[in-house]
């Protein structure tokens, strides 16, 4: 008997998603189709628990499961309310309802979202007698709306927390970078475990431990539970053996040419404590360091870096004296990497002082970046 297709949407960051279309088309999933913010695909129902598990760039997982035209609130309302809420999940799973648009009419989309709600809770009265608690916090169940001009189309998350949420990372810096821009940013390096790796101002180690994942074969997901385990359809004896065998695929702790250097001792002890709790401390090397100061660990490589980028009011002179320095440091003790620096100030990086071979758009949640490429070779390469 043939299994049905479902439909699904995953996110991500902005910028990411040729990259995540091509990591779903790896994991099995078919009718490709990157848009803003996320691809659609499709695939049997247990795709979903090979995504949520093994994506290093999806933000979440979003399982279709209705939709239809509208033309005001209360064809919202009838049309949530048509959907078989009970036949999904228990009346004893907590709810929370999210809704994005875009170009709706409708005038108030918080209300809106009340009526999905109130569709869900009466659907369920009408079924059991009981209505599902809401909890906004930590829900068991995420239901996400998304309203264009004339359609609402209703998801169940199968993601539960955000995926950039590996279960791993327990201390976090002042302006951490999520988990999967950082494993984005990793892929269009192009860099391959076995060849150096360097983060020279590495912070709390997030793009370090992403890298470590990566060398390790480790799958992002394989340290949290997921949203899907809390609905009816989840299937414990098609999950386990999935997760038994990314599990199984993992390869040992050892060293690894990875190496992370920060100037602030803080820093350096969130990336400890992380490194520890994820098991990962002996994979990468870790030392103090100013970065305009410390040599590269090895004669060629990639660098992944994520310096500061003054958001706040005053940075901006002192961040004017450091890029230049920051050039002159990858000309003389980089020559033979290739380095890839991300900003949101797309003047700072020209104060590098070196021709950047590409500027690739992201978005670090919302705010816009660029990821630029320099190709460190030795003599003059300045403009």
């Amino acid at each position: 008997m043939t299994k049905k297709m479902e439909q699904f949407f995953a996110t991500c960051p902005r910028g990411l998603e040729g990259l995540l279309g091509d990591e779903l088309r790896a994991l099995g999933a078919q009718a490709i189709a990157p848009t803003y913010g996320g691809v659609a695909f499709s695939g049997e129902f247990d795709l979903c628990y090979r995504v949520n598990l093994h994506s290093r760039l999806a933000s979440r997982v979003l399982w279709r499961v209705g939709g239809g035209e509208y033309r005001d609130e209360e064809d919202v309302y009838q049309g949530a309310l048509s959907f078989d809420w009970p036949s999904m999940f228990s009346v004893d799973r907590t709810i929370v309802v999210k809704m994005t648009a875009q170009k709706s009419p409708l005038k108030s989309l918080e209300f809106t979202t009340l009526r999905i709600k109130d569709a869900i809770c009466d659907r369920f009265r009408d079924a059991t007698g009981k209505r599902p608690d809401v909890d906004i916090r930590e829900p068991d169940v995420r239901i996400h709306a998304f309203l264009t001009a004339t359609e609402c189309t209703l998801y169940l998350d199968t993601s539960g927390a955000s995926l950039f949420k590996r279960g791993l990372r327990k201390q976090a810096g002042a302006a951490p970078l999520n988990e999967n821009l950082a494993a984005g940013m990793i892929k269009l390096s192009g860099w391959q475990p076995g060849t150096p790796f360097f983060d020279p101002m590495c912070g709390s180690g997030t793009i370090l431990m992403e890298a470590a994942l990566l060398a390790l074969n480790i799958a992002p997901g394989s340290h949290r539970d997921f949203g899907f385990e809390k609905l009816t359809r989840f299937d414990p004896k098609v999950w386990l053996p999935i997760k038994q065998a990314a599990l199984d695929a993992q390869l040992p702790p050892t060293p690894q040419p990875i190496y992370g250097r920060d100037m602030f001792g803080d820093s350096l002890r969130d990336a400890r404590v992380n490194l520890e709790a994820a098991g990962l401390e002996n994979v990468i090397e870790l030392k103090q360091g100013n970065v305009l100061e410390v040599p590269a660990p090895a004669e060629s490589g990639i660098i992944v870096t994520n310096p500061p980028y003054g958001i706040r009011i005053g940075e901006q002179a002192e961040l004017a004296e450091f890029y230049p320095k920051l050039g002159d440091w990858l000309k003389r003790k980089c020559a033979g990497w290739n380095a890839y620096v991300l900003s949101a100030d797309m003047n700072l990086p020209k104060l590098i002082r070196l021709n950047a071979t590409k500027r690739t758009p992201l978005f670090n949640g919302a705010l816009e970046c660029r990821l630029f490429e320099y190709k460190i070779v030795a003599g003059s390469a300045r403009k």
